[in-house]
């Protein structure tokens, strides 16, 4: 027998529509036994019809789609374990930049930002809301890595281990017998590799 959105087959709870029937004295009854509408948590009957409902739920889907065909595009990538967390960070920041600037792109290829849904309502588009999403996701990396003074936490860690590596290279000098302005100019030229790198 079919429900009231026309479908045979009986929805999974995460395809079921979430309200709940009345019962007898306007209590809370049993949960609906009928399909949710693509992209919304209700069916047609407890208001999945509803013209703003029927938009929010076209926008959502849109943006679902270009996130799955984000994630899909991230899965053929070999990522590797996060051996530094601060340099991961950094290297977030520029992704979560350039992900903005990329749907910068698609906002500014629309000819207009808004449009209007069969039913005469005016509507955002998908884009934009993506776009606005990046930008929070901006200045939230951004306003962490600025927190934590990243940029000067790094160069401590590239400081130590340089001194580290001088260290090592003082040790094996003495060790071979370099001694004196051998040993000095040896330790010069290291220390100029070291800041090239």
């Amino acid at each position: 027998m079919a429900n009231h959105t026309g479908n045979l087959q009986a929805p999974t709870d995460k395809r079921r529509c979430t309200a709940h029937k009345k019962a007898a004295g306007g209590e809370k009854g049993p949960r609906c036994k009928a399909w949710a509408l693509k992209g919304q948590t209700v069916c047609r009957v407890h208001g999945g019809s509803a013209p703003q409902n029927l938009a929010a739920a076209e926008r959502r889907v849109a943006e679902e789609r270009l996130e799955e065909e984000t994630r899909r595009a991230l899965a053929v990538l070999d990522v590797p374990p996060v051996d530094n967390p601060l340099t991961a960070l950094a290297l977030l920041a520029g992704q979560v930049t350039a992900w903005k600037d990329a749907l910068a792109e698609r906002v500014n290829e629309l000819n207009r930002i808004r449009f209007t849904d069969e039913k005469g309502a005016e509507q955002l588009r998908s884009e934009v809301a993506l776009y606005e999403r990046a930008m929070d996701r901006c200045v939230n990396v951004l306003g962490t890595i600025g927190r934590l003074r990243i940029d000067e936490r790094l160069a401590a860690i590239s400081e130590q281990q340089a001194a580290k590596v001088i260290g090592a290279i003082e040790a094996a000098l003495a060790h071979a017998g370099i001694t004196g302005e051998a040993a000095s100019a040896a330790k010069a030229v290291a220390a100029r590799r070291l800041r090239a790198v």
